[in-house]
């Protein structure tokens, strides 16, 4: 019982995860798109500022994307150190 409730608590918690991983990717592709549309017509600040801005959005992505597999990982633990104490008994 205790294992099947640890995958689904794991998929909930990618699926939870994946929303914002993807709006990220989503604007990062955004700004990068937009900064190279913009260099042909707008002035050499607006493109840097929005190449930066996808620069900014990607070190977001790569956070988030840590910070996801460290919670996996972490209620992956907690869920096996219960399990463990289970056996003891």
């Amino acid at each position: 019982m205790k294992n099947a409730v640890g995958v689904v608590g794991a998929i909930i918690i990618i699926g939870i995860c994946i929303m914002p991983i993807i709006k990220l990717a989503i604007l990062t592709v955004c700004y990068k798109l937009l900064g190279a549309v913009t260099e042909v017509i707008a002035d050499k600040k607006i493109t840097n500022l929005l190449d930066q801005m996808g620069d900014v959005f990607k070190i977001f992505l790569g956070i988030l994307c840590a910070i996801s597999v460290m919670l996996i990982i972490g209620t992956a633990l907690v869920l096996k150190m219960s399990n463990s104490a289970m056996m003891y008994r």
